[in-house]
Parts: C-alpha cells; structure tokens; sequence
C-alpha cells in the first residue's frame, strides 16, 4: 500500500478507525513504562468492562453474553467445533460458506455420524426458505449461515432465517465477519443463538482480534476442550469448578491487552460513524460492470459492499498491480474459500474490490480509469 492510497480492500482489512492506533500504542507505552501486568491493572475496567459493553452495543445484546476471540475463525470454531450435537443429527449450511467453516463443520460432522446439506438457491442466488421450511425437523442440529460471504456483496436474509427457524431444535450460527461495522447488525432481529466477527474489517479494529454473541441457553450444548484458569479452579484431582457465568467461559487468559483496546476504541467509533454515501456502492458496480470484458460476480437479490469480478482476458493478479501503480488497493480473492459457489463454478482467482464510508464517489472514479487503461492495454 502506498501513501495515501485509495483503500477498496476493506474486505480484507479495513484502515484504522480514529482513536485505534492511539489505543494501541500508548498502551505499549504504558507496558514498558510500568510493567505489563501493571499496565493491564491500570486499564483493568476498560479490559474487563467496557469492551463488552461496546461490543454488546453494537450488536443489541447484553455484555455478559459477549466474548473475546483471536479472530472470526477463532470464535467461529470456539463454538461450531465443540458443538454438541446428537448423533445422526443434519447439519445445514449454504453454498456461500467460507471455506475454514466448512472444514469445522465437516469434521464436526464426521465425529457425530452426522448429514451435511446444502440449502439451495434459486436462479437468483437468494436461498431457498421454502426448502428449508418443508424439510425442517427435529434432526437438524445446526443452522450455520454467512451473512455476507468475503467473495461476494451478498446479503443473506439472516432474520427471515432467523424466523423460520424460531422454535426449532436447531442452533443458529450466524457468521457476520463482513457485516459488523458495514451495516446494522440485531442478533435479537436476526434470532441466532451465535454470531462471531472479526474486529480487522469493516468495524476498522485492528488484526488478531474478534468477537462472538452466545446466547446463554447455548452454553450448555457447547462442550470445550478445557476452561482457563481465569473463569475455573481445579478443586481436586478429579475435579474443577466453573466460575464464571458469563460468555467470557469459552475465552483463554491470555491475550493482547493493546489489540483489545484498540477493539474497544473501533466499537466506541462504530457506533457514531457516518453511514457510507448511498451513491458509492452503485457506482462501483457500475463501474466494474460497464468495463470491457469484465463479469461481475453478485448472486442474491441484495448487496453491499464488496463487489468482485473476473476479466475474460486478464488474470487477476495483472489487474490489482494495476490498480497499485495507479495508488489504488483492491485484492485477489480465491476461488477455493467460497468453494461450494465460486470453486464449483469453476472459478479458481478473482479481483474483489470493497468500499466502506471513507470511499467516496471520486474513489470510484479513480477506479474507473485505472480498470479502463489496464483492460485496454
């Protein structure tokens, strides 16, 4: 990335939300000026309270069902892993599945003799809820969805799924990785018992950093390897006590005290924001759209944000450096992360293209003659 580049790759990560950088550095500061524990003390409130609470906020959910995680996959695989499921049960999970997900969900599969199933999508993209309300039963175990997929600009109507699953046997997982920061998120709207996010994308927080909602009358059904010895006691040989009722059971101890705060401070700006100019998400598929020999890449009947495409003639990779001399980011995606939509499709690389409320339309100008000098050449 150069010097005051054009940022589209917020997908991937977004740029530092005000406020985070500071956080994060002056609390490394604090580190080597009086200790790493004495700062972590210092700083004991912000750590263990006000994290959660703005993580909570941004969510509509209460800080004690919050939870810190290493990244989305972290807390993803926190729960979905150690899910306990009955044998023979029915797992369902969509076409736009990321790929570290499916692979959780395939072995938890294996483990419990369990049928992965794929809900269909019509000729548009969206998901079949007819399907899955005909075949809803006691058997299905696991729900798990994508609210965004990290290929595509695609918005699952995770609260119409919410809804149709109200009252079933079934858990919810909701991975909102790409929606956190980019758009209104409920988890009381959209129904789920989970949802996990990362804090490096969209919500502008640094990396090495996520975060889930669990739902209380979850816990139970998730069995984890083991409890740190901040939430539990080893009372005897044989046995040890839980001590913590709260979500913060399923975290470890130890973690970057400055990455938190830096979480802290992106949730604190989220929630203030300015909302993305309405013109810029259209304009970028436009863009992309009217660009000789590109295919844009946008199942579904909604979108937002990200926007991917392939080119008939020029491999990806050519077109991002491109986009780079001209001081624009934008990424490569791979086929084989979304790989029951995009690899099935034969699509093994494409170039994904992201904005957020920093871009505005004189950005997606910027991209429009770069794409029209690279692709012409």
């Amino acid at each position: 990335m150069t010097a005051g580049a054009i940022h589209l790759n917020t997908a991937g990560a977004g740029l530092p939300a005000p406020g985070v950088t500071a956080a994060m550095t002056g609390y490394l500061d604090a580190e080597a000026a009086v200790g790493p524990y004495e700062a972590e003390q210092a700083r004991s409130a912000d750590l263990t309270d006000r994290v959660y609470a703005a993580l909570a906020a941004l969510v509509g959910a209460r800080p004690e069902h919050i939870a810190l995680f290493a990244s989305a996959t972290d807390a993803w695989c926190r729960i979905a892993c150690h899910l306990d499921v009955a044998e023979g049960s029915r797992i369902w999970t969509t076409p736009y599945e990321y790929a570290g997900n499916l692979i959780a969900l395939q072995r938890l599969a294996a483990r419990r003799g369990c049928t992965l199933e794929v809900i269909p999508v019509g000729d548009a993209g969206d998901v079949d809820l007819e399907w899955m309300r005909a075949r809803l039963d006691d058997r299905v175990a696991l729900v798990s969805v994508v609210h965004m997929p990290s290929a595509v600009g695609l918005i699952q109507p995770v609260e119409r799924i919410g809804t149709l699953l109200a009252g079933s046997s079934a858990v919810y997982l909701v991975d909102a990785c790409q929606t956190i920061g980019q758009i209104p998120v409920d988890v009381g709207a959209i129904g789920c018992h989970a949802l996990t996010a990362a804090g490096r994308k969209f919500l502008r927080g640094p990396r090495g950093t996520g975060f889930a909602y669990l739902r209380p009358d979850l816990w139970d059904r998730i069995d984890p390897v083991f409890y740190d010895l901040h939430v539990a006691q080893a009372v005897s040989l044989h046995e040890h006590r839980l001590d913590v009722e709260t979500a913060a059971r399923f975290e470890t101890a130890e973690r970057g005290n400055a990455a938190v705060l830096g979480l802290l401070a992106a949730a604190e700006y989220a929630r203030t924001a300015p909302a993305p100019t309405a013109e810029v998400y259209p304009a970028l598929t436009a863009t992309i759209g009217q660009t000789p020999g590109t295919r844009l890449l946008m199942p579904g009947s909604r979108h937002g944000g990200i926007a991917s495409f392939t080119h008939d003639r020029l491999p990806p990779e050519r077109i991002r450096d491109a986009l780079a001399e001209d001081g624009l980011n934008a990424w490569v995606g791979v086929g084989a992360h979304t790989p029951l939509y995009l690899a099935a499709a034969g699509i093994e690389r494409f170039v994904r293209t992201s904005v957020h409320h920093y871009n505005g339309v004189a950005d997606i100008e910027a991209l429009g003659c770069s794409l029209r000098r690279v692709c012409a050449a």
